[in-house]
């Protein structure tokens, strides 16, 4: 992501941002790290992928169990993708986020709901790796 608002991404000078759809084969869940909550179900996710970054799944809120979570006051800033507002669940602060108002590289993305750290992620049936580098 990056750090705090109206800071630069410690990595933008390496990095660009390349959205696409996963494929139609793709099926992501989300649950909550603790073998309980299904917090997402989407066979319709997009995978954004940054230079030196781990790939990341957005889902749309259709697909997302929008009742777990509520708006934080955290706002990150990355230099391609623009300002991102978090959003937390019971027991996960800041567990995923969404661009509003994404620049041009992150369109797609607009309002789709990213997940990560006390989520955990499955792509296919496989566990994703939801971290931040050094995170």
């Amino acid at each position: 992501m990056g750090t705090s608002a109206g800071s630069p991404c410690p990595w933008s000078d390496r990095v660009g941002a390349r959205v696409r759809p996963s494929g139609p084969c793709s099926d992501l869940s989300v649950g909550d790290g603790r073998g309980g909550v299904t917090a997402a179900e989407s066979s319709r996710p997009m995978m954004l992928v940054e230079t030196s970054l781990p790939v990341r799944w957005y889902l749309p809120r259709e697909d997302v169990r929008t009742e777990l979570l509520t708006p934080s006051e955290t706002h990150t800033v990355c230099a391609y993708k623009g300002v991102a507002s978090s959003l937390s669940a019971d027991g996960a602060p800041d567990v995923a986020w969404f661009y509003p108002e994404p620049l041009h590289d992150a369109l797609p993305v607009k309002d789709l709901v990213c997940f990560w750290r006390a989520a955990t992620v499955f792509v296919d049936g496989a566990t994703v790796d939801p971290s931040m580098p050094g995170g």
